[in-house]
Parts: structure tokens; sequence; C-alpha cells
């Protein structure tokens, strides 16, 4: 019984570690709690929890790492917190940044006209994207039962975004090679598809579909070509520039008829920003919301949101000014760098695991040797924080700034073999960080698991329960 009750103190200490520290407010306080006190609270809390980050030892998560940049940032966000870009009378300045941050995206990605939006993040563009091929379908071809084809691999924003919408998701696998198998995909499509998706790269193994040969396909059915570059949108680009070996992916490429990519990721912006840039503004006008009857006036909108923050706007703008090409280049060079640098170690040192694909800027890898969770049990224990995989069971290292740091690359290779090292002695053994993967393999074990993570979700937003 005290084992259960330490395994449960456990896990509310890991959702709730503020409960030994902090107040817990569940009512508004009868008095006003001081300014100092609050921002003495807030400042502890961010230094605890930036310092894994910081050490350069987390997968993906903080793209830039640079808290001057951060600073700066901030100072320009609190210029604008307050502002309502609903309220384009008032704060004019908005269009200039909202502007300027489609055109320069958009010129990035070679779109032929800079026609898009600014979005909160990789998922409001993707679902915005939906919305406008949802509309264009029915609006140009009386399509009354949409669907969506893409690859397993692909977003999983995208199928939330289809089941708010009524649209129906067509999963299709992918080849040996982990990328999108396009003959299986035109089989997919029928006179209801709206559209069809590739990445660049995929958020779970980093590689780029065959977007020309998508492209194609869409081009010869009719019908549009999403290209999710939320995770490589900002980086491929400079890769290019550098030597690097991308595959065709952006609007260079015809059929392909709009890109996301995310601001708030390799944009080096403060988080809740992407970009949503459309081949045409025909198909982004699909989006648009107004109306002209409504008592409280005329009301316009280009999304789902109404209020928005001019903080975040401005300070997007001001991250890709500030960055500029020159720096977007040098950030990108000490980027691959160190993902080159962890290839070539496991290929040379490590044989047990097999690097998925050629990433560009991100190493994922599995195993037919160890159980990768096992690894990733001794990954933790040595203070690394990675993302694990299924389907198949594997890990990932996405690269960002605080992992440039001299040595990061080397001390990571040098741990994951000492972690391979942990799964072979332990063989058979369940890993504590994959055991929901394993029992989630059965249908039985996937309800059981998706009635655990909505009990996780519920208590994320609930308060600490008493100590």
């Amino acid at each position: 019984m005290s084992d259960e009750r330490s395994d449960l103190e456990r896990m509310l200490d890991d959702l709730f570690p503020y409960r030994h520290t902090s107040t817990t407010f569940t009512r508004i306080p009868d008095q006003a709690v001081d300014r100092d006190s609050v921002l003495a609270d807030i400042a502890q809390m961010a230094k605890a929890e930036d310092a894994q980050g910081d050490a350069g030892r987390v997968s993906g998560s903080l793209y830039s790492g640079d808290h001057e940049h951060y600073d700066f940032l901030t100072d320009v966000f609190g210029e604008f917190a307050h502002a309502n870009v609903l309220q384009r009378d008032m704060y004019p300045s908005a269009t200039k940044f909202e502007g300027e941050i489609v055109a320069m995206v958009a010129n990035m990605l070679h779109a032929p006209v800079p026609a898009g939006v600014v979005t909160s993040g990789g998922s409001d563009s993707l679902i915005h994207a939906l919305y406008s091929y949802r509309e264009d379908a029915r609006e140009s071809r009386g399509v009354t039962r949409p669907n969506v084809v893409l690859p397993v691999t692909a977003h999983v924003a995208l199928r939330k975004g289809a089941h708010w919408m009524g649209i129906e998701v067509r999963d299709v696998p992918v080849t040996d090679e982990f990328i999108a198998d396009v003959p299986a995909m035109a089989s997919a499509i029928d006179d209801q598809t709206i559209a069809v998706v590739g990445s660049a790269g995929d958020y779970a193994h980093g590689l780029i579909d065959p977007i020309p040969e998508l492209g194609a396909l869409a081009m010869e059915r009719g019908i549009g070509l999403h290209v999710d570059a939320c995770l490589g949108g900002f980086l491929l680009p400079w890769a290019e520039e550098l030597g690097y070996d991308v595959p065709p992916w952006d609007f260079r490429v015809d059929g392909v008829t709009s890109i996301s990519a995310d601001t708030h990721k390799y944009g080096y912006a403060l988080k809740g920003t992407s970009a949503l840039i459309y081949r045409d503004t025909t198909l982004r006008a699909r989006q648009w919301y107004s109306v002209t009857d409504w008592p409280g006036g005329l009301y316009l909108s280009p999304g789902l949101a109404g209020s928005r923050s001019g903080g975040l706007i401005a300070s997007t703008w001001a991250a890709m000014v500030t960055t500029g090409r020159s720096g977007y280049l040098d950030r990108a060079r000490a980027l691959l760098i160190v993902n080159d640098t962890i290839k070539a170690g496991i290929r040379e040192g490590i044989p047990e695991l097999q690097i998925i694909g050629d990433p560009i800027f991100m190493t994922s890898f599995q195993s037919d040797v160890v159980d990768v969770y096992l690894v990733n049990d001794a990954l933790k224990k040595a203070g690394w924080r990675m993302n694990a995989l299924q389907l198949p069971p594997a890990l990932h290292f996405c690269v960002t700034g605080p992992n440039t740091q001299p040595g990061i690359a080397e001390a990571f290779v040098s741990d994951l073999r000492v972690a391979v090292d942990y799964a072979l002695e332990h063989a058979g053994q369940p890993a504590e960080s994959g055991a929901m993967y394993g029992f989630g393999a059965t249908p039985s074990g996937r309800e059981t698991l998706t009635s655990a993570m909505n009990g996780v979700l519920e208590a994320m937003h609930a308060t600490a329960p008493e100590v």
C-alpha cells in the first residue's frame, strides 16, 4: 500500500511540482497579492524549468535558447501586449507587421505572390488550410462529403482539424523509406477529395515527402497540395543555400498550393505564431469570414481567432528582421553540423541502432536489437529529454539552438552508447518510458490508453491537490 502511495505522490509531484512551495489559488484572493512576490515566484519557476533546456540536453521544444534574444522580443511584445489587432483603426502597426511577415515568408518559400496569414501556431495553420480546401471544394466542385488524403506520418493536428470540421481522413501507409507512398495515395483519392498533404519534414522522423510527385498527382486530379513545413520551413531554405541536398518541396514545385511554416520554431519568434502561405489570393480568401447583418456592426475576421494580441505579431516581425538572412544561415550551419555529428556517431559506433532515413536536421533511430524505450530510460537518467515515437518504436533528437553548445553532440553520442549497453543488459525488462506504447498495441490497450490520456488532460486543467 505504501508503494502505491509513493507512486501516486510521485505522479502528483510531476503534474503539480509547485504544490509544496507555492500557494494554490482556487478562488480570486480577497486581497491583491504583492507584485514583487508574484514576480519572485514566477522567476523561480522559470529558472528551474529552463535549466535542462539551457543545458542543451533537450530534443526540440526550445529553438533559439538565446535569452538575450528572448529579452529583446519580450520588450517588443510589451509595447503591444495590450493591443487588439482586430481593431486596425487603433493599431495600424499590426497591418505593417502582419503583411511584412507574410511577404518575407512567402519570399523565402518562393511563393508567386505574398498571399498568406499569421496564425497562432502549426496546428492552427494546418486547420485553417483544411478549412480553405473544404470551402473551395464545396464552392468550386460541389463536394459534400469531403476527405483529405495524407501519409500516416502527417501531423496529427490534421486529424484534429478534420475531426472538428467533418472531413474524412484517409491515412495512407508510408514506404519502407518512411516517406509518402504516392501510388497508394493516388488510390485513396476520389471525387470528394479536397486535398493531399505532404511533409517537409515530418514531426516523427524529419523526412521530406516526395513533393514533386505529390504535386503532379494533385494537378492531375484537380485538387490542392498542402506542404506541412511547420517544422522544416525556416530551416530547409538555409540548408539548401549551405549546400545540403534538400529535395524540392516549396512553391517552386508545380502543384503545391499552400505551405505552413512555423515562425515560433526555427524562425526564432516567441511561442504562438506560424505562417500559412497560399499560392494565390483566391484560395486564401476561402478562409475569410465576414458578416454584414449583425446588430453589433460589420464584422470581419481572417480566421478562427477574433481578438489577438499585437505583441506576438510585433515580436515575430522583430525576430525575423533582427535575425536576418545571415543570422538564419549561421544558426542553420551550427544546427546541421550537430545533426551530422550525431548521425555519424550512431552509424560509426552504435550498430544496434538504425537511423530512419537520412534526415537533415533531426536524427530518428529505431532498433531490432534493443528496446529503444529502455534506451530512453537510461538517457532520462543521464539528464536527456528525448521524444519517444511509436509505430515503429523509436526516438528522435530534433536539434535546436541550445544543442549547438560545444561538446553537446559528442556527449549525447557517448551517453547514447551507454544507454544502448543498459538496454542490452536489461533486455526483457519493462521500460518505464515506453510501457504505455507497448500496452497500446492492442485495441483494448488503445482504449485504456485513450482513457488514461484524457485523464492527464483533465489533470492538466485542475488545481493542485492539497499536500
